[in-house]
């Protein structure tokens, strides 16, 4: 880390709340969003964005969560790459002061 970004103050603007934003590819096959949903579901979540596009060759699924434990979207992300038919998933997480 450069001398010059530990020199810079932080703001403190109070607790911040992480959105974390998962992307997967997968084959286009119609059971693969239900079981994706379903590892939300089955914990009571409802994603607050959720954008799929299919092509005849690949699924690409983005859902936004905030809120979420970072332990928790490891563990969903994990979870994800088990799905039938998942070949990637990757994940990001944004805080936002609240």
């Amino acid at each position: 880390m450069s001398s010059l970004a530990a020199a810079v103050p932080v703001a403190d603007t109070g607790p911040s709340v992480s959105t974390v934003c998962f992307v997967l590819q997968a084959r286009p096959e119609p059971g693969v969003m239900p079981r994706v949903v379903e590892l939300f579901a089955k914990r009571g979540l409802v994603p607050q964005k959720w954008l799929s596009t299919a092509s005849p060759t690949i699924l690409t699924i983005e859902v936004q969560m905030a809120g979420l434990e970072r332990d928790l979207a490891d563990y969903i992300a994990r979870c994800m790459r088990q799905v039938v038919g998942v070949e990637t998933v990757l994940t990001s997480e944004t805080l936002v002061a609240s």
